[in-house]
């Protein structure tokens, strides 16, 4: 089923990002961590290229297994950095000999000392407008709430994500973000430029202080005082330190719902036991199951 279909129902839903491993040694935990979330049925899953492409030939293999042995949609992410129309073409093939409908079509970091000037697809929007022309396929795009790292303003970033909708996507996932009103901001501006198409909102759980310097560096998102101040203060006790993180991601989540955004993307770091505590605590409170498998 095609992403699109599942957020023209414009219900609640809860979908999940999951990675791929990064050498074949770690393919059958991976597998088996994958197999767990897809178990429970989320509204569909989305598996990612790794950074700079690193353990990207493993997406394939971990998507397919998810989609043909539990049924769950899957988005299989495709990076088009340094890649030529030949590489995305076998891999565009592969994914659709391997009954893949949806793709998020990313350009991905670039490396040192590379010059993509030089590229056939310089920019997101170059790849989906291939992938548009190729066929077949849902296609979705990044979106940046607090701007793209690389972007002179909100503003200039806006205008780019305006000609990746025109050129093709059907929907936007946000990078990950901690405040909401962040979000809120962002989703006003975007409707402004002419942005109309499904965005889901990304998440992810902060269970550690190690993740905060990761996260400020690869997505550009703030972290707030208030969740600095109270991570600190759990930074010698683990199981502390995990419980505010789901309970914040929790709560973020709620929030967003009440406020009329029904799209969340839970970015999952392969736990199923994150995942299924954080949509056993939304369902109970909205009444309503966002996963339709057994928790």
């Amino acid at each position: 089923m095609k992403v699109s279909e599942i957020l023209a129902r414009n219900k609640k839903t809860l979908s999940i990002e999951v990675f791929p491993p990064k050498t074949s040694d770690s393919f059958e935990k991976v597998r088996v961590a994958t197999e767990s979330i897809a178990a429970i049925a989320p509204a569909y899953m989305s598996v990612t290229y790794g950074a700079g492409g690193t353990g990207s030939k493993f997406t394939l293999p971990i998507a397919e297994n998810i989609e043909k042995k539990y049924n769950v949609p899957v988005i299989h992410h495709l990076t088009c950095v340094g890649s030529s129309v030949e590489n995305i073409k076998e891999r565009l093939d592969l994914m659709h000999n391997a009954g893949i409908e949806n793709v998020l079509a990313l350009r991905g970091d670039i490396p040192d000392g590379e010059k993509p000037a030089d590229w056939h697809f310089k920019h997101a929007s170059d790849l989906v407008s291939y992938i548009k022309d190729y066929g077949d396929f849902c296609i979705g795009g990044a979106c940046y709430p607090e701007g793209h790292p690389e972007a002179a303003s909100i503003d200039e970033d806006l205008d780019f994500l305006k000609l990746k909708v025109d050129m093709g996507c059907d929907f936007l996932t946000t990078q990950l973000f901690l405040d909401n009103a962040v979000f809120y901001r962002f989703y006003e501006k975007a409707l402004a430029k002419g942005i109309n198409v499904p965005i889901t909102a990304g998440i992810m759980p902060i269970t550690s202080i190690k993740q905060f310097g990761r996260i400020e560096s690869l997505s550009g998102s703030a972290i707030p005082d208030t969740m600095r101040c109270c991570a600190e203060k759990y930074a010698d006790d683990p199981v502390a330190m995990r419980r505010f993180g789901l309970d914040f991601a929790t709560l973020q989540i709620a929030d967003l719902y009440n406020h009329g955004f029904k799209f969340i993307h839970l970015h999952s770091m392969n736990s199923p036991e994150a995942a299924i505590e954080i949509g056993t605590s939304l369902s109970n409170y909205f009444g309503a199951e966002l996963f339709s498998g057994k928790l």
